[in-house]
């Protein structure tokens, strides 16, 4: 693949203080050194490199952004730093990093009671307890109000039913952070344990997409959960959501980073492809393609970056993290497209990169709210009229 170069124009990582390029550069090398070696032979097997795991605990990736319990507290902008870092080597990975923090590790360490942070927080930060997140159904996926996982309260615990889906981490987790509604019809979230009687998992296979990343189906059939393992202070769709909020403005960054990725790739490819006596860097439509894409990576990393500083600071609203959202998965995924096409017929190869991350970003485009739906988040902020239904 050769030695990544990557592009800045703007030199916005100058704006990075040195604690935040210290994260990007150890990342980048973790990336580069121990991920881009092996991620063809797991993307063709369709497995996710978990020997990684304990690595991205020790590095202090996992619920980078959250404060105590063995977490490293970082800023906003260094943890997206490291979403579009990981990003740049698989969506796969970022995705798993992405899940055990912003999806498990958050809601825990945010609407969790003392003794399940202490218990968990932990050894998930550390690698050693995988979580994974059950919102997403079969039949409901951007409408999770209308969920059909039922819990009920009995004795001292909970017994739930219900199916979830589209689930990242599901085979491996250890743990499950899981969304119901209780009789009163109010959603309420549950830490369920891997060998739970009534909770099976399943994985997906056959997947164009995200292939060095497990998904699957977890299934609850009278799965009775102790009281105990109840998030106390989660009640209601906003709960859920505010995590989803936390793993949409990862996938900001990380989106960029796949851009960048594709794009360096394209470069190299196109000074060294030899048609009509030239490299084809030398032909104007090539170069308009390489200058669009620079244009829109530099614009994806003033918006992710930009976003960063407005959540540092608490400014930050779920209305910032779906317009940033949006637009750079979107033109990551343009981006990628227009790559494959500067390398030709080897750009369905996966010797070169580009094929594996125009595949994963059609999942990434899809997950954590749909391109569409961020677009009515905007339009109502807009015009003040939702028009979901």
């Amino acid at each position: 693949m050769g030695e990544f170069s990557a592009p800045d124009l703007y030199r916005v990582d100058d704006l990075l203080s040195d604690e935040d390029r210290m994260v990007r550069d150890t990342v980048r090398s973790f990336v580069s050194q121990e991920l881009l070696p092996i991620i063809e032979q797991h993307t063709r097997a369709g497995t996710f490199p978990i020997h990684l795991v304990p690595k991205l605990g020790e590095l202090g990736l996992l619920g980078a952004n959250l404060p105590g319990y063995g977490c490293a507290g970082l800023g906003a902008v260094p943890y997206g730093v490291i979403q579009r870092e990981l990003e740049r080597g698989d969506s796969g990975l970022r995705s798993f990093v992405s899940v055990q923090g912003a999806l498990a590790m958050y809601p825990i360490h945010t609407y969790g009671s003392e003794d399940q942070k202490e218990r968990w927080l932990p050894r998930m930060a550390a690698g050693e307890t995988i979580g994974c997140f059950g919102l997403t159904e079969p039949d409901f996926g951007s409408n999770p109000a209308g969920m059909t996982t039922r819990a009920v309260p009995d004795r001292d615990g909970w017994i739930l039913n219900g199916t979830k889906l589209w689930i990242t981490n599901g085979g491996i987790c250890h743990l499950a952070v899981v969304w119901a509604k209780g009789p009163d019809g109010r959603v309420r979230g549950f830490i369920v344990e891997r060998g739970t009687p009534g909770f099976t998992t399943s994985d997906l296979h056959g997947k164009f997409s995200l292939r060095a990343s497990v998904t699957s189906e977890l299934v609850f059939q009278d799965c009775r959960v102790p009281e105990s393992n109840r998030l106390p202070q989660a009640m209601g769709l906003k709960a859920p959501l505010s995590c989803l909020n936390q793993a949409r403005y990862g996938i900001a960054w990380g989106a960029i980073g796949s851009a960048m990725a594709v794009y360096d790739e394209a470069v190299r490819y196109a000074k060294t492809r030899i048609q009509f006596g030239k490299p084809i860097a030398a032909f104007q439509l090539v170069q308009r393609k390489l200058a669009w894409m620079l244009t829109e990576i530099t614009k994806g990393q003033l918006l992710a970056y930009q976003l960063g500083r407005l959540k540092e600071s608490g400014r930050a609203t779920h209305v910032h993290v779906s317009m940033a959202k949006m637009n750079n998965v979107k033109v990551a995924l343009e981006i990628a497209r227009e790559a494959r096409d500067i390398l030709g017929a080897n750009g369905i190869c996966d010797e070169y990169q580009v094929g594996r991350h125009l595949c994963n970003l059609e999942s990434v485009v899809t997950y954590e709210g749909t391109h569409d739906i961020h677009t009515l988040i905007l339009g109502e902020h807009i015009t003040g009229i939702p028009a979901f239904e």
